[in-house]
């Protein structure tokens, strides 16, 4: 295979990897020959995908943490460190939302999905750049959302979470990049995850969200998978601080 196609010996971390978006990126990081260490806050979820893994013959291990504590991700670089001395990928998934409006929201509510989405991309992302930077072509694929680029149902907070990991995307893509450590970021529309289940569970909600959306159907957890392991390639090398939407066409789609 041609090596700007494939990912064999880089060491990849991804966080929130025991399902969804998070287990899709980890299985197609292991596909294209990286070692990963999935990482997630439920050991029960996560020992049972990485066995699975084991099984077909990829490198996969686990590491149970709560990437929105410091202390956690402190521990994890640590033993990353211990491992591998280096780190080549790192994917910041981890995500949540309450649903409510701005004017109920409570001050945990509010401390929680910051924790959740923002404040532990940007503490991975800090914690985790001296050994990318050892890799000499590290590369971090932080997961974001429509949500931040345009006014969406899910929340004044969600989407203020998303959009500032849109812009620490940028600015490290630029400050990072005399280290060879690229950053893009994925911004995705409805995929098929249990975070969406309830939501889309409600019909006529369903048929609004696919009436919006140009190619009229739900995101599957491959397709993001796909695209943040192409960030990842050799092949993608020169592209740095970019943001690509994962959305079936919603985020262009007009009147």
């Amino acid at each position: 295979m041609n090596n700007r196609w494939n990912l064999r010996g880089q060491t990849a971390l991804v966080t929130g990897a025991s399902k969804g978006i998070g287990a899709a990126v980890a299985e197609e990081l292991l596909s294209f020959g990286a070692t990963v260490l999935a990482v997630a806050r439920h050991a029960p979820e996560l020992d049972a995908q990485v066995a699975k893994w084991q099984a077909q013959g990829f490198d996969a291990h686990g590491l149970t943490a709560d990437v929105s504590r410091p202390d956690d991700r402190q521990a994890l670089l640590h033993e990353v460190s211990r491992r591998w001395s280096k780190l080549h990928i790192l994917v910041n998934n981890v995500g949540t939302n309450i649903r409510k409006s701005t004017d109920v929201y409570s001050a945990e509510d509010y401390r929680h999905v910051m924790e959740t989405n923002l404040e532990s991309t940007f503490g991975m992302c800090q914690a985790s750049y001296p050994l990318l930077k050892l890799a000499g072509g590290g590369s971090i694929v932080n997961i974001s959302s429509v949500a931040g680029l345009l006014h969406l149902r899910t929340g004044a907070v969600y989407g203020m979470t998303k959009a500032a990991i849109i812009q620490l995307t940028r600015n490290l893509a630029v400050e990072w990049a005399p280290d060879q450590v690229r950053v893009n970021c994925i911004a995705p529309w409805y995929i098929r995850t249990p975070l969406v289940a309830g939501v889309l569970g409600n019909e006529d909600y369903l048929r609004e969200v696919l009436a919006r959306t140009p190619m009229q159907r739900i995101g599957e957890p491959e397709e993001v998978g796909a695209a943040v392991a192409f960030l990842c390639l050799p092949a993608a090398s020169y592209i740095t601080g970019q943001c690509l939407s994962v959305d079936g066409g919603f985020s262009v789609n007009g009147f």
